[in-house]
């Protein structure tokens, strides 16, 4: 777990395993089954990128107990969220800024899907509760590991690992 990303907030660029434009090679899989594994890599993908907005959201207070953080996060990766927002309290800091995503999956069964992300985090800054930057180091680039289930009919990521700056 890379905390150095707590101010910055998050990470790795892969080609998905299951590439759509070649369906042709994934043996045994119908049409049908080729349609219902883009709609679950659609919305893993989707629940991903909200994870982040809430992240983002609790991360402008540094509230480890915003009512949204765990509306698509659970398990480990709430902790993780949790953790990083408590840690950023702690110091008196918040975190405001643009965070860049370009989530692919990597691999995928029918409720699990495993994304890698290089999150751009450059523009993803400290402050302090007063409003002045902690420093003038800019964030970086992370490689991120998710594996969003879905559960119960709705998609979380559940296990979210956030590598140091500089590892995509």
């Amino acid at each position: 777990m890379s905390v150095a990303f707590s101010g910055a907030l998050l990470a790795g660029c892969s080609k998905a395993s299951s590439d759509p434009e070649r369906p042709s090679e994934r043996a045994g899989e119908t049409p049908g089954a080729l349609d219902a594994r883009a709609v679950e890599h659609r919305e893993a993908l989707a629940a991903y990128r909200a994870m982040w907005d809430d992240a983002l959201a609790a991360a402008a207070t540094s509230d480890a107990k915003h009512p949204r953080l765990h509306a698509h996060a659970s398990a480990g990766a709430l902790e993780l969220l949790r953790y990083m927002m408590r840690e950023n309290r702690k110091k008196g800091l918040v975190a405001k800024g643009r965070l860049h995503l370009d989530p692919e999956v990597e691999k995928s069964q029918a409720t699990r899907v495993v994304i890698r992300d290089c999150a751009d985090a450059t523009g993803w800054l400290r402050y302090a509760e007063d409003g002045e930057l902690e420093n003038d180091v800019p964030g970086g680039h992370h490689r991120v590991d998710a594996t969003v289930r879905q559960r119960s009919g709705m998609w979380r990521v559940e296990e979210l690992y956030l590598h140091e700056a500089g590892t995509c």
